[in-house]
């Protein structure tokens, strides 16, 4: 048999929770267009004003995680980037990148026609929708999986949480989610810096409204 099987292998349990949770999750949202019947739970509920997909994401990518940090792996949120971490450094970044990535939305989202059909019609969602969504999704990466991957794979965790985070993208505009993977590396990284993923959600939140704002028009 052990010449069948080869030697035992030993697996990290928790890497591996992270791991298959963290895919189990970005699949079922793919395959479900709306994950909870909230129409029914909550009758008169106005799609336009908070769609349901967002309440999804914040099960999915939030409130499911965050239950294997505290039940599962009993660890403190902190540990996961669920903090204001090094601010200073971090205000820093937060201010630095917005200030180096406007012009190159603003360009992209000008002569783009992909990405103009794409957020135009999402501008009746800014400012707080944006950041409800992408509050959860930042968690997921550059919270629960950065810093979860971190204690065995050290840096290079932040390339590893870049892949499924670009992958997610599939379906957005070409040119962005080619983007991703290096977006998603500088967000991780930012996250590393500052021991938090705070930064990397007020950034990804400033991208993702500006380049709405430029696709509708309200930008010049």
């Amino acid at each position: 048999m052990k010449k069948l099987f080869g030697e035992k292998i030993q697996f990290d349990w928790k890497i591996t929770v992270l791991i298959v949770s963290s895919t189990l999750l970005l699949i079922i949202n793919f395959y479900h267009g709306q994950l909870a019947p909230w129409a029914k739970w909550f009758p008169g509920w106005n799609a336009t004003a908070l769609p349901t997909k967002i309440l999804d994401h914040t099960l999915l990518y939030f409130v499911a995680p965050m239950l294997i940090v505290l039940v599962v792996f009993r660890q403190k949120p902190g540990e996961f980037g669920f903090r204001f971490g090094n601010w200073k450094t971090g205000l820093f970044l937060t201010i630095s990148g917005i200030i180096l990535i406007a012009p190159v939305l603003w360009l992209v989202g000008h002569s783009n026609k992909a990405m103009q059909d794409y957020y135009k019609p999402l501008v009746s969602g800014l400012p707080w929708n944006t950041l409800l969504d992408l509050f959860s999704w930042e968690f997921l990466f550059r919270g629960w999986l950065l810093f979860g991957l971190a204690r065995k794979f050290g840096p290079e965790a932040i390339w590893l949480q870049a892949v499924p985070f670009a992958l997610a993208h599939i379906g957005k505009p070409e040119i962005e989610t080619l983007s991703t993977i290096f977006g998603g590396f500088a967000f991780g990284w930012v996250a590393w810096r500052t021991k938090s993923f705070v930064y990397p959600l007020l950034i990804h939140w400033f991208v993702s409204s500006f380049a709405i704002l430029v696709a509708a028009g309200l930008l010049g």
